[in-house]
């Protein structure tokens, strides 16, 4: 008789998982959706009381903390921080920021702030906790949350979609360098999710009904939608995925 199948699990009990960007938004949610799946989290953020609060939110339920102020644009600190952690299973590099702008007004400044954190923070704290999964000997799993603006243009965003383009391709490429030391690398592409620091642009009516207008499931994105994203790409349910992007944006992208 044939051995039932068993549906793999999405528990993360015994791991540890860093979340840069921790303090806000969807660093948070990953954070938090990261510890109620089980695993040991380290959140990442510059703003001391930012983690302070969601390691009591970790903990307020039942979950395990271990908060690391850290700027990730400094890649010596970040690399010596992740080093020291005393394992590292998942990495979720989300930090990131947008300066939207006509491209004939982006000045180098912007250009430089955008691509130092969305891109070579991303390179170099992925490299950092790589390093630190090779040495645990055990495999991991990087989630590096891109954009939908990583498969698709948009006014005012010519900064910010060439850095998300380029995640994806960074994506792609550390799969193939890692997979012998059998550590996954996905990408997931939010469409615009709701948050405090979003809500304000989605009081112009105008840009609301025009972002509407092109999500076929006709809604915005919340934060729980890119939880769920995250916690099966770390788990053991995503086991033979890698170098895949997961783009959670309502079908923006299927036009």
């Amino acid at each position: 008789m044939t051995e039932a199948l068993k549906t793999p699990s999405m528990r993360l009990d015994g791991l540890t998982a860093a979340v840069t960007g921790a303090g806000r938004g969807i660093g948070r949610a990953a954070a938090l959706a990261l510890a109620q799946a089980g695993a040991h989290v380290v959140p990442i953020s510059r703003t001391p009381a930012d983690l302070d609060e969601v390691a009591a939110l970790i903990r307020g339920d039942g979950g395990s903390a271990e908060p690391l102020v850290c700027d990730v644009t400094d890649t010596p600190a970040v690399s010596s921080a992740i080093a020291g952690l005393e394992r590292l299973d998942i990495l979720v590099n989300n930090a990131g920021c947008n300066i939207p702008e006509p491209y004939l007004d982006v000045t180098e400044e912007h250009y430089d702030t955008i691509m130092n954190l969305n891109l070579k923070a991303v390179f170099m704290v992925g490299q950092a906790a790589a390093r630190k999964m090779v040495e645990g000997g055990e495999g991991g799993a990087i989630v590096n949350i891109s954009s939908q603006l990583g498969h698709v243009g948009a006014p005012n965003r010519t900064v910010y979609a060439s850095s998300k383009h380029a995640v994806e391709g960074l994506t792609r490429s550390m799969a193939l360098d890692l997979a012998q030391y059998r550590i996954r690398v996905n990408s997931i592409g939010p469409t615009f999710i709701l948050t405090p620091m979003t809500a304000p642009f989605f009081e112009n009516k105008d840009f609301y009904d025009d972002t509407i207008s092109r999500i076929p499931l006709g809604r915005l994105g919340n934060l729980e939608d890119v939880m769920g994203a995250v916690v099966f790409l770390a788990s053991p349910a995503a086991a033979l995925i890698t170098g895949s992007a997961l783009v959670v944006d309502g079908g923006w992208n299927a036009w």
